[in-house]
Parts: C-alpha cells; sequence; structure tokens
C-alpha cells in the first residue's frame, strides 16, 4: 500500500487522523534514511570490491598473456593458431576494460555515493530540521493557547484584546510552520522517486559499460536506458490520470457503496452465518458461502476473519429451492430458508442484512425476489454509431487536422464543459448540424478535441465494445511485442463492423496527430494515456480495472502505431486464437455484402436511428422497454436490449469473448424480427418460440430449431421460457 496524501486543509484541523498520516510519512522518510545510509556503505563496499576485482583480472590477464600454447607436431592448423592466439587476446580485451574500469571506479563516488549523501543530507535532513520546527511550535502554541484560556474574563479589555493578538499571531505562525512542514515531507517523498534512483542508474551505465561485453554491451544498456528513460515519463504522465481515476472512484464508493460492489466471477458470494443444530441446541455459525448459478452449487467453509485462517473442510451441496423466511418465524432478522437436492432437510441462514439477503435470494432464484433497477440508462441514447455520428466525427477530426495539429497539449487540455455540450448537441441535432461551422474562430480547438472524446465516451458501450475488453487487454499483457501487434490485429477484425470504421478512422487521425508531436508534443504514447480509458473503458469501475489502464493505453499505441496494417487487411485464417472458430459470415464485411446480425455495432440496438441508416437489412418490430435486469456476470454492455425482469438470468453470457450458456437445451422466444443473410441463419418475427436452443460455437449466437430446420439466431435477440 503506498502513503495517504497529506492535505493542506487538514493543518488547520490538526486531527489524530491527520496526525496519524502524517506519522507514516515521517516513519517512512526515517526507514529511506536508514536504507540510503547502508546503501551508501554498501556502495562503498562494492566500489572497494571493484578495486580488488580489477586486480585480480589484471593478474588474470598477465597470465593469460604469460602462457604459450604448444601444439603436438611441427606444424600448426589455422584451428590450432587462432586457439593459441585466443589466451593473448583474452589477455588484451581484460587489459583494456580495466583500464576503462580504472576510471569508471574513480568516478564512482561523484556519480552514487555523492548524489546519495547529498539527498540524504539536504533533502531528509531538511525534513527532519522542518520536523523539529514543527514539533517546536506546536509545543509553543498549545502552551500559548492554554495560557490564554485561562485569562480571566475580568480583565482588561485592552489587555485581553493584546492577548487575543497574541495568540492570534502565534497560530498564523504555527500553521504556516505545517503547511511548510507538510509541503517539504511530501516534496522530499516525490523527489525520492527519481532523485534516489537516478545516481544509481547513472552507476550502472557506468558498471555496465565496462563488464564482460564491453562496449556491444553499453549500447545495449544505452537502448535500455532510453527505454526506460521513456518509461519514467510515461509513468509520469500516467500518474496523475491514474490518480484521479482512483480519487474518483473512492468518491463514488463513498456516496453509493452498494452500487459499486465489485463483480465476482461467482453468481454470489460472502458470509453468511447458518443455523446448526446439535443435540436439541441450536447455533449460528458464520461461513464463507459462494453460489454458482451453474450447475446451482452451493459451497461453505468456515474462516475467521480476525485471524484469517480456515477453521475446517470445504462444504458444498446442489440448491433445490430458496425460500424467503418470515420475520414472524424466526427470532433471527435477514434469515431465509435453503432446500439441498443431495441432502436431506431445510438449511436455515441469516445475511447480513436486509439488502444483503435480497441480493442472496435474486441469486438463488428465491420465491421472493426483488431486482435491480436499471442505473443511469437516461443519457445511455444520447449518441450512437449511425450516419450523423460518423459525419459529425469526420467534420471535428477535419476542422482538428486544418487548424489545430500542431497546437501544443493537442486533446490533452479540455475545452469548457457547457461549450463542449453544446457543440455536440448542435452537432448530433438533424435540425442544426448542417448549421454548425468550424473552420472560423467560433469553436477553440480544444472544445472539439473535447467534443471528440466526450462523443466516444457517452456511446452507450465503448467503441472496443466489452465483449472484446479483456482479450485487448491480455493481449497488451503477451510478451512477444509482434505477437501482441497480431492478436490485436485479430481482435480488431472481431469488432462490429460499424465500431471498426470508427476505430479505423480515429487511429489514422491520431497517427497524424502523432506525426506532428515535435510541434503539438502528443507523441503515440500520450495520446494512449488520453484515449485508453475512454475505448477501453471496463463494465465495472473497480481499482483492478484502473490498474489495468496501462494496458489499455498500450493497446491504443499499437493501434495508432500499426493503424495501416491493422485496418488495411484482415488477419490470415487461422492466424491467431481470435479466428480458431470464427464463422464464415463474420468475414463477409471485407467483401462489401451487406451485414448481418452480428455485424451491427452493439450501439445499434439503441432506439435511435433506422435501418437505412445503419446500412443493414436487418429490421426491428419491437422494442422492449421498462427496466433492465441484466445477470450479474453478463458481460453485455448496457446498449444491448434489455429483458424484463422475469426474463431468465441464464440468457447471460458469461465470459467476455464468448456466450457459453446453459448445456441443457431449452425453448426461447424471439423478442425482435431478423432476416437471415447466410444459409446457416434462420429468419422469423418478433414472437416466434424456437425450439432445442443452445449455444453456438459462434460467439455472441445460440442455435435452435424453427418449423422442423435447426440454425443460427443472435443470442441478444430472444429470451428464455
Amino acid at each position: 500500500m503506498g502513503l495517504p496524501a497529506l492535505e493542506f486543509s487538514d493543518c488547520y484541523l490538526d486531527s489524530p487522523q491527520f496526525r496519524e498520516r502524517l506519522k507514516s510519512h515521517e516513519l517512512e522518510l526515517d526507514k529511506t534514511n536508514k536504507f540510503i545510509k547502508e546503501l551508501i556503505k554498501d556502495g562503498k563496499a562494492l566500489i572497494q570490491a571493484l578495486k580488488n576485482l580489477s586486480a585480480a583480472k589484471r593478474k588474470f590477464a598477465e597470465s593469460l598473456n604469460e602462457f604459450k600454447f604448444q601444439c603436438i607436431g611441427d606444424a600448426e592448423t589455422d584451428d590450432e593458431i587462432c586457439i593459441a592466439k585466443s589466451l593473448q587476446e583474452f589477455a588484451g580485451v581484460l587489459q583494456n576494460l580495466e583500464d576503462e574500469r580504472t576510471r569508471m571506479i574513480e568516478n564512482a563516488n561523484d556519480v552514487l555515493i555523492a548524489p546519495l549523501e547529498r539527498f540524504r543530507k539536504e533533502q531528509i535532513g531538511a525534513a527532519k530540521e522542518a520536523k523539529k520546527k514543527y514539533d517546536k511550535e506546536t509545543e509553543k502554541y498549545c502552551a500559548v493557547l492554554e495560557k490564554h484560556l485561562s485569562l480571566s474574563a475580568k480583565k482588561k479589555e485592552a489587555q485581553l484584546h493584546e492577548a487575543d493578538n497574541q495568540v492570534d499571531n502565534v497560530r498564523q505562525h504555527f500553521y504556516e510552520v505545517s503547511l511548510e512542514y507538510v509541503f517539504k515531507v511530501q516534496e522530499v517523498q516525490e523527489r525520492k522517486m527519481f532523485e534516489f534512483v537516478e545516481p544509481l542508474l547513472a552507476f550502472l551505465q557506468g558498471l555496465f559499460t565496462y563488464y564482460h561485453h564491453g562496449y556491444e554491451l553499453a549500447k545495449d544498456f544505452n537502448h535500455f536506458k532510453t527505454d526506460l528513460t521513456i518509461s519514467i515519463q510515461n509513468t509520469r504522465n500516467r500518474f496523475e490520470s491514474t490518480r484521479s481515476e482512483v480519487e474518483s472512484l473512492m468518491r463514488k464508493m463513498k456516496e453509493n457503496p452498494d452500487e459499486h460492489k465489485s463483480i465476482s466471477p461467482n453468481t454470489m458470494e460472502g458470509y453468511l452465518f447458518v443455523q446448526e443444530k446439535r443435540s436439541f441446541v441450536s447455533s449460528w455459525v458464520k461461513y464463507y458461502c459462494t453460489y454458482h448459478r451453474e450447475p446451482k452449487r452451493v459451497t461453505m467453509v468456515l474462516f475467521d476473519q480476525k485471524s484469517g485462517g480456515r477453521m475446517g473442510e470445504e462444504e458444498s451441496f446442489i440448491l433445490k429451492s430458496c425460500t424467503r423466511r418470515k420475520t414472524d418465524s424466526i427470532e433471527k432478522r435477514f434469515c431465509f430458508d435453503v432446500e439441498a437436492v443431495d441432502r436431506p432437510g431445510v438449511i436455515t441462514m441469516q445475511a447480513l442484512s436486509e439488502e444483503d439477503r435480497r441480493l442472496w435470494m435474486e441469486a438463488m432464484d428465491g420465491r421472493e425476489p426483488v431486482y435491480n433497477l436499471n442505473r443511469d440508462s437516461q443519457n445511455e441514447a444520447m449518441v450512437q454509431l449511425d450516419v450523423t455520428g460518423f459525419n459529425v466525427m469526420k467534420k471535428f477530426i477535419y476542422a482538428v487536422e486544418t487548424r489545430g495539429i500542431d497546437e501544443q497539449g493537442l486533446y490533452r487540455i479540455v475545452g469548457v464543459n457547457s461549450r463542449v455540450q453544446k457543440l455536440l448537441g448542435l452537432a448530433m441535432d438533424p435540425k442544426t448540424c448542417a448549421d454548425v461551422e468550424l473552420e472560423g474562430q467560433e469553436w477553440e480547438i480544444k472544445t472539439i478535441t473535447s467534443a471528440i472524446k466526450h462523443y466516444l465516451r457517452m456511446l452507450p458501450a465503448p467503441l472496443m465494445t466489452y465483449q472484446y475488453q479483456r482479450s485487448f487487454i491480455k493481449a497488451a499483457k503477451l510478451d512477444n511485442p509482434e505477437a501482441r501487434a497480431a492478436e490485436i490485429h485479430n481482435i480488431a477484425h472481431r469488432l462490429p463492423e460499424k465500431n471498426r470504421q470508427m476505430l479505423e478512422l480515429l487511429m489514422k487521425h491520431l497517427a497524424n496527430v502523432a506525426s506532428h508531436h515535435q510541434q503539438n508534443l502528443m507523441t503515440v504514447a500520450n495520446l494512449g494515456v488520453v484515449f485508453g480509458p475512454t475505448l477501453l473503458r471496463p463494465q465495472e469501475e473497480t481499482v483492478a480495472a484502473i490498474m489495468d489502464i496501462k494496458f489499455q493505453n498500450i493497446v491504443v499505441e499499437i493501434l495508432i502505431e500499426n493503424h495501416e496494417r491493422i485496418f488495411k487487411d484482415a488477419p490470415a485464417t487461422g492466424g491467431g486464437v481470435a479466428n480458431t472458430h470464427e464463422h464464415p459470415m463474420r468475414r463477409r464485411s471485407t467483401e462489401g455484402k451487406a451485414q448481418s446480425c452480428s455485424e451491427r455495432p452493439l450501439t445499434l440496438f439503441n432506439t435511435h436511428g433506422n435501418a437505412q441508416e445503419r446500412g443493414t437489412s436487418i429490421t426491428l418490430y419491437s422494442l422492449i422497454t421498462g427496466p433492465a435486469s441484466p445477470s450479474p456476470s453478463s458481460p453485455r454492455s448496457p446498449s444491448w436490449p434489455m429483458f424484463s425482469a422475469q426474463s431468465s438470468p441464464q440468457s447471460a453470457s458469461t465470459s467476455a469473448d464468448s456466450s457459453p450458456l446453459s448445456s441443457a437445451q431449452r425453448k426461447a422466444r424471439a423478442l425482435y424480427a431478423c432476416k437471415a443473410e447466410h444459409d446457416s441463419e434462420l429468419s422469423f418475427i418478433a414472437g416466434t418460440v424456437f425450439e432445442n436452443v443452445h449455444p453456438s460455437r459462434e460467439p455472441g449466437w445460440l442455435e435452435g430449431t424453427l418449423d422442423g430446420r435447426t440454425g443460427l439466431i443472435p443470442e441478444n435477440y430472444v429470451e428464455f421460457l
């Protein structure tokens, strides 16, 4: 865990919590000070060891130089001549290396020891002096305050007024010292990240330069040093954005903790108290319970939170039913009864709260379920990937590239929010879009760039979709750079057609922006920082998701650097994991054919726009409205058709890249109409009932039977009966 931030405003409160946080910083500085002392001691020992090593290697080189190979026979082969000379060559290399090493050792004190000593004395020492001053002023202020408060109210007004002024002066001085101390403490904590590491980097550079591989190793390290310098700069750039994201999430968690609970790979898990009856005595035992919707398995384990250790073996059973326990039937609150398929009797469980019981019963399909209300759906239909959206983005991009491609901080500097909202609203409105002029000075470049980012953020699902979000992140974590690019190439061509087209438009533009980085200071890495969290935003806000931001940035960097290769050609068949089970129809978009249900962007299931604009022959006959209740584990974006509360949760997918539904064959009803565009698809109208519905190997599709014919059905077009 990192150190907590020290707020200047806390200096005026001087609360116990502030003192605790300040104490953690002081302890860290003490630990750093001791560590630097040890490092200086070890550094001097290392330098002495290097001197000894150098002397030993010189002696070794002399021995090699003095030894002469004697070969059998009166003549030597070329190989024998080469071998005979090798010892002298070795000796010469060692001598040359040690000559350079001697100079390196002589400079080691200036490169390593002196800077560390200087940082310890000047920075940490200054912080310690500031602490002494702070402690002294604290003591002085408290003493003056206590003395002042003990003054009699009967003293003359002039004396009291003078005393008040004196206390105010002392108090003001105390606050100033406190602010200066907090500033100094945090300054030293931040400085150590580079002033402490930089001397080590410089020392290692010198050390590696003169080691076994000599000049070649120095060149390799110089390349690494360049990469490291760039990485440090990128880390600096990402630090602020990551910190603000985490801080924003923290505030949201404080305001609405129940709405931001982390999504578990299991259907439901948490602590429950289980009623156990032994010898006519009833007791409540605390278990950590996990419930998997498929195959309806409940797992229980005794676990002591205080000691952090298991208390017994895991128990499990298959759930048969779940029933809410009425309040008047038991003395405990928040109880519900479950029955198991593989064990007799009723098991009574107590949840931690009424809300917790509701969640458990909803997960277990309890007899009195309460479903979640749809959250924040009112803003989801503001923008979409239709003809209007493409025209607006092209218009914005053209304005940026013709007017402001060289502006410093392009896309980093944000526009005034009200102006951004106004511009986007006018541009997206069919009545006013033609009147929006971007060539003049009415709209600043920062307003236009902010409108581009805002448009992408307001899409009901991220441009690169929730479905493939984890796949892109996984690809960015591959060790081999070429494998990274190849896998991202594959996944990009699995995106819906309109999403891929918009992504290509954006990446081509960002590559143009990056090509002017000498003027606008926006490198590929900087653009990755700006667009990564927008294009690959996670479905749930968690700290783990925020920590993946750096990999989101890498994905965008790869797309920018390789945009011509990625978007010009589809990946070779079987070229990666992404294409292993790809259906032939998924490749038709590259042949200029009309799109089928599978190729439409997730956002096109929104109620805005029309089929002609979207370039598809699929017609929607009906739309379901009302609160949405997707399965908690569903990876679908909010823009997928939402089902009513009575819809079976099993219709939701459980993987970010596939749709492994229940293996049982079931009936399903069509929510929308669909016209087949491939022999393997089924055509149907809204309300059609399918038989034997089960998962397909094609991601996002089901297989079902209609009128004796079996074919593919879009997964999000049906609800299970």
